[in-house]
């Protein structure tokens, strides 16, 4: 009967810890997409040809996780780019990824495939998927400035 009650507070104890976990990556992947528009934003301050790609382009972003822990947006309007850290409305293209591990991976990928995340549901979105196609490239460029 003991062994019985350990498991039932065992298993209780580890679904809170994998909660606290979820809730930290939460909070990290969040923190590392408002940083990484952050860095967008600066290379486009300091980068010539990088800001070449936000020349005369309107668009607002949000960028999101399926249980809406994580939510920054970017609006680009008049060669500027400015950060929100919260969802906007009316955007051109809202990103909405399956948890913060997907995040990761979709920025962190040698080459993100857009579709191939979206066929295994780590990514959906809703708007225009050529904005969506933009950031990609704009992301994938600034890590080759980094040489990352």
């Amino acid at each position: 009967m003991a062994n019985f009650f350990r498991r039932v507070v065992l298993k209780r104890l580890i679904k809170k810890i994998n909660k606290v976990i979820r809730n930290i990556e939460s909070e990290i992947m969040d923190d590392f997409l408002e940083l990484l528009l952050k860095i967008i934003r600066l290379v486009l301050l300091v980068d010539n040809n990088y800001r070449r790609n936000i020349v005369g382009f309107k668009a607002r972003y949000a960028f999101r996780s399926a249980d809406g822990k994580i939510t920054t947006s970017a609006i680009f309007n008049d060669n500027k780019m400015i950060i929100k850290g919260n969802e906007i409305k009316d955007t051109n293209v809202t990103v909405i990824f399956k948890d913060g591990k997907a995040l990761w991976e979709f920025l962190m990928a040698e080459d993100p495939d857009v579709f191939s995340f979206v066929l295994e549901n780590k990514l959906s979105y809703n708007g225009n998927l050529n904005y969506l196609m933009k950031f990609g490239y704009m992301a994938k460029h600034l890590k080759v400035i980094f040489g990352i």
